[in-house]
């Protein structure tokens, strides 16, 4: 394992021109070490606690809930056949008060809240504690909860990530190290997108023996309140929650200049699995030279021989356009 390179203080432009256009991921370290949020974390072990509770407006947000035996790892049942934890909606204060309570247990149980919009549910916070980075115009989102594990996972967005209260272990891997991570069902997982079936804390080199290949090849990077990260999309990536009171402030978005597609890419790839894969291994190769043509590797010859009006989805796509072939492959799915 090596670690991830990092950076210090760095202006929007530094950013987009150093870090963000190298596809590779990078620490920030001491990024917003200034944020009051931060400043507030540091000062007792809970000291995030009486913060957090003078923003909250009493919006309930969806919490996870997950029992001793779980040990903190967000993860399926023992059959697959559902997840190790329940889920309901509750308030940042009582989300925090839960994490008083679990801070002196031997074996806590875990609670964790997962995405919420800081706007929803802490209306302030991105006031007080601004992006230095980032447009404002990208939301960000709150991660709180006590020792919790988030198994290795990529998302479909460019992440910047920063530790508010607590420490944080990440550990990345490129997106060639997929058949290294073994993962697991696509479409139904525990987090968004599909997870690594293997227990980083006791792995079972019997039934996953690659793993140690994919760890040979991973980027580790520990963080302390007021430490960024920066993860690019596609980069899968493993999260541990060190400590007792955890927070993490975390803001996505997509680099596509106008919306086209859909949501996501994801969706191609449950598509081409339904029409590509069962095809003889000639057909399936001759399909991977036509998306290298027009889709992975695409130049101006692909189209340029067709005269520019007439090139459709070859050419330029209006966002009317985009959505009327949205429209015509909803009605194909249909048939």
């Amino acid at each position: 394992m090596g670690p991830i390179a990092e950076h210090g203080a760095l202006d929007a432009r530094a950013f987009r021109e150093e870090i963000a256009s190298c596809y590779r991921p990078a620490v920030l370290r001491g990024a917003v070490r200034e944020w009051p949020a931060v400043r507030a974390a540091t000062s007792a072990p809970d000291g995030i606690c009486a913060y957090l509770e003078a923003l909250d407006n009493g919006t309930k947000v969806p919490t996870l809930r997950l029992p001793p035996s779980a040990t903190g790892r967000i993860f399926y049942n023992a059959g697959l056949e559902g997840f190790n934890y329940t889920r309901d909606d509750s308030t940042i204060s009582a989300v925090l008060e839960r994490m008083r309570k679990n801070a002196s247990l031997t074996r806590p149980a875990s609670v964790v809240v997962q995405s919420a919009l800081l706007c929803a549910c802490l209306p302030g916070f991105n006031a007080e504690n601004v992006n230095p980075i980032l447009d404002p115009a990208i939301e960000g989102r709150i991660w709180l909860g006590n020792r919790v594990v988030t198994p290795a996972h990529f998302d479909e967005s460019s992440n910047v990530a920063f530790v508010v209260a607590g420490r944080r272990r990440f550990t990345l891997f490129p997106p060639e190290a997929i058949a290294d991570l073994y993962i697991g069902p696509i479409g139904y997982a525990p987090t968004g997108t599909p997870i690594s079936l293997v227990d980083f804390d006791a792995p079972d080199l019997a039934r996953f023996p690659r793993f140690t290949r994919a760890m040979q090849n991973a980027y580790v990077a520990d963080l302390e309140p007021g430490d960024g990260i920066y993860i690019p999309p596609l980069w899968f990536h493993h999260v541990r929650s060190l400590d007792a009171y955890n927070m993490l402030a975390n803001y996505w978005w997509k680099d596509r200049p106008a919306r086209r597609g859909t949501d996501s890419a994801l969706n191609a790839l449950l598509m081409a699995l339904l029409d590509l894969r069962d095809l003889p291994v000639e057909q399936r190769r001759a399909w991977s030279r036509i998306f290298e043509h027009y889709v992975f590797a695409p130049d101006e010859s692909a189209a340029a021989h067709i005269p520019e009006g007439k090139r459709g989805v070859l050419g330029e796509m209006s966002p009317e356009f985009a959505s009327s072939v949205r429209a015509f492959l909803a009605a194909k799915l249909r048939d």
